[in-house]
């Protein structure tokens, strides 16, 4: 009997190989969906060097962003956060940007319907 079960993803080696492609990056990213289960979560890593960023963009229903490596601030109207490797914190419910510290990479999880 075969396991359909698939591996688990090790975030660490992720986000260390996604900071050295973003190094790499003319425009200081790197991103890939892991997860996508259809019609409603999707989880994506997302690498960011110092002073890259991701410019203001409408929120998902719902969201969480895990920070697992450096230091990066999440911006929106209602206030901004500075969030730092091991934290997790919510995506606030409007426009928001996120802005790379340091070199950083993060986990998001979104809820797409």
């Amino acid at each position: 009997m075969t396991s359909t079960t698939p591996a688990p993803y090790d975030l660490v080696a992720l986000a260390d190989d996604h900071l050295a492609a973003a190094r790499k990056a003319e425009h200081g990213r790197s991103a890939e969906l892991l997860i996508k289960e259809d019609p409603l979560l999707r989880q994506s890593v997302i690498a960011l060097t110092e002073g890259s960023n991701l410019e203001e963009h409408n929120a998902p229903p719902a969201a969480t962003l895990q920070v697992l490596r450096g230091q990066v601030r999440l911006t929106a109207v209602s206030g901004d956060v500075t969030l730092t490797q091991g934290q997790l914190h919510p995506v606030p419910q409007e426009r928001h940007g996120l802005l790379a510290l340091t070199d950083a990479a993060v986990l998001l999880t979104a809820v797409t319907a």
